[in-house]
C-alpha cells in the first residue's frame, strides 16, 4: 500500500518535468534584430554638355565672306588664250556691240582684244579696263581685276611702243644700206666702164 504514493510522486514529478519542457519549447525567442544595410549614396548622372553655341551670321558684311565673282572672268580669260584666229575675230565681232553693256563685257572684250597682239587692239582693251575702275556699279572684284589689266596693258603698250622704235630704227638702217650699195654698184658700174673703154691712138 505504501508504494502506490511514491509512484503518484513520480508520475506527478514526471507530468511536471513534460510540463516545463513544453513551455520551454514554446517560449517566445527573443526578437531578432534587423541586420542594418549600409546604404551607398546614388551617384548622380553627369549633366549633359552644353549645347554649341552657334556663330551669329554677321548680317553688316555679307559680301566680305561671299566668294568674289571672278569664276565666270577666269573661265572666259582661259578660253580666250585658246582662240583661233577666226574664233578670236567672231568673239570680237559679238563683244564690240555689247561693250557698254556691263562691266563684265567690257572685261571679257578688253581679254579678247589682249590676244590679237596689236597695239591699236591694247589701247582699246586699256581703254576698256579703264572704263570698269570709273564704274561704281558692278561687283568690286571686277574693278580690282580690272587694275590687274590695267598695269597689264600698260606694260604691254611700252612694250609694243619699244618695238615699234626698235622697227624703225632697222627700217631706217636698211635704208641707208640700201642707199650705200646703190652707190657701190654705181661707182663698180663706172670703173667697168673705164675698163672697157677701147684705148686711143695717142700719136
Amino acid at each position: 500500500m505504501k508504494r502506490q504514493p511514491l509512484e503518484a510522486f513520480r508520475s506527478a514529478v514526471l507530468l511536471a518535468a513534460m510540463l516545463l519542457a513544453g513551455c520551454g519549447a514554446w517560449a517566445p525567442r527573443a526578437q531578432e534584430r534587423p541586420q542594418a544595410v549600409e546604404t551607398v549614396p546614388a551617384t548622380p548622372p553627369a549633366p549633359p554638355p552644353p549645347a554649341p553655341v552657334q556663330p551669329q551670321p554677321d548680317e553688316e558684311t555679307p559680301a566680305a565672306i561671299e566668294p568674289p565673282p571672278l569664276k565666270d572672268i577666269l573661265a572666259y580669260a582661259h578660253r580666250a588664250a585658246r582662240f583661233t584666229p577666226a574664233e578670236l575675230a567672231a568673239e570680237l565681232a559679238r563683244l564690240t556691240p555689247q561693250q557698254d553693256a556691263s562691266a563684265q563685257q567690257q572685261l571679257e572684250l578688253a581679254l579678247a582684244l589682249g590676244q590679237t597682239r596689236q597695239p591699236a587692239d591694247t589701247a582699246r582693251a586699256l581703254a576698256l579696263v579703264q572704263r570698269v575702275i570709273a564704274r561704281s556699279d558692278g561687283p568690286p572684284a571686277y574693278r580690282a581685276l580690272a587694275r590687274l589689266l590695267e598695269n597689264f596693258y600698260l606694260q604691254q603698250r611700252r612694250l609694243e611702243d619699244q618695238a615699234d622704235r626698235q622697227a624703225q630704227q632697222v627700217r631706217e638702217l636698211q635704208r641707208k644700206t640700201d642707199q650705200l650699195n646703190e652707190r657701190l654698184e654705181a661707182m663698180r658700174a663706172i670703173e667697168r666702164s673705164l675698163n672697157t673703154r677701147p684705148p686711143t691712138n695717142g700719136r
